[in-house]
């Protein structure tokens, strides 16, 4: 245990990356459980990383502008075909949502195949690298972020029908994915909507959003503190803290 390693001047952009991801994540994981289309987010999270993948085999630099937009690219593509796919066999949609994010995880995996480096990329889109957040990171999280909220805010989903929904999460995950990773999109999109579920409409939202900063915080205390990996603490605590709510929002 090491409690100098409570460095905040990393450990405070990191808290705040997660509290911007859960802006956007806590309500589409409500949303998400409400369609019973629970694995879409690690499907179109795993869409997005393969758009990583594929634009970084194209010798496209790490974190540019590219390589940005051939994940927002992908994510759109696979919102589209899921799109395409619940308008014409709903009944089998969660299968196929299963379906695109093994495919997707193994293209991954074809792609890397003949990096030498390939392990540890695939492990940064898995785990994410919240701990080395950067300021510029931080900005464009932010402002899309705003952006999405304002557009749920407005109900511009329902108004775009089907594709509305796929689409504005597709832009939310890839936001959030190559930051924070496949595991934490997954586990704030559904962690606190699920614990909440038992709870009343005007307290949901705020509790979710309460258990969120806390998992992510005492994550990354926890973290620094034993020097494990960030990502898997703060799905671990997200876990135990979502845990002891959904038990005290019993009935």
């Amino acid at each position: 245990m090491n409690w100098a390693a409570l460095d905040w001047s990393i450990l405070g952009p990191a808290l705040a990356a997660g509290l911007l991801v859960l802006v956007t994540h806590v309500p589409l994981g409500m949303q998400v459980l409400d369609r019973g289309i629970v694995f879409i987010d690690l499907a179109i999270a795993q869409v997005a990383g393969l758009g990583v993948i594929a634009a970084t085999a194209m010798g496209l630099p790490d974190g540019g502008i590219a390589v940005q937009a051939a994940a927002l690219a992908a994510a759109l593509l696979g919102a589209w075909l899921l799109t395409w796919t619940e308008g014409r066999v709903q009944r089998d949609q969660e299968a196929l949502i299963g379906v695109l994010f093994v495919l997707a995880a193994s293209a991954g995996l074809l792609l890397l195949a003949g990096n030498p480096h390939g392990g540890e990329h695939l492990k940064d889109l898995l785990v994410g690298q919240i701990l080395w957040v950067s300021t510029t990171q931080l900005l464009w999280l932010g402002g899309v972020s705003a952006a999405l909220v304002f557009a749920l805010w407005r109900g511009w989903a329902a108004r775009w029908g089907r594709f509305g929904f796929y689409g504005l999460f597709a832009v939310a995950v890839t936001a959030s994915v190559q930051l924070v990773g496949v595991y934490l999109v997954f586990s704030s999109l559904i962690i606190p909507a699920l614990a909440t579920r038992r709870f009343g409409a005007a307290a949901r939202l705020p509790v979710a959003y309460a258990l969120g900063a806390a998992g992510y915080a005492a994550g990354l205390v926890l973290s620094a503190v034993f020097d494990l990996p960030s990502g898997a603490v703060i799905v671990c605590a997200l876990a135990a803290i979502g845990l002891g709510v959904a038990l005290s929002g019993r009935r």
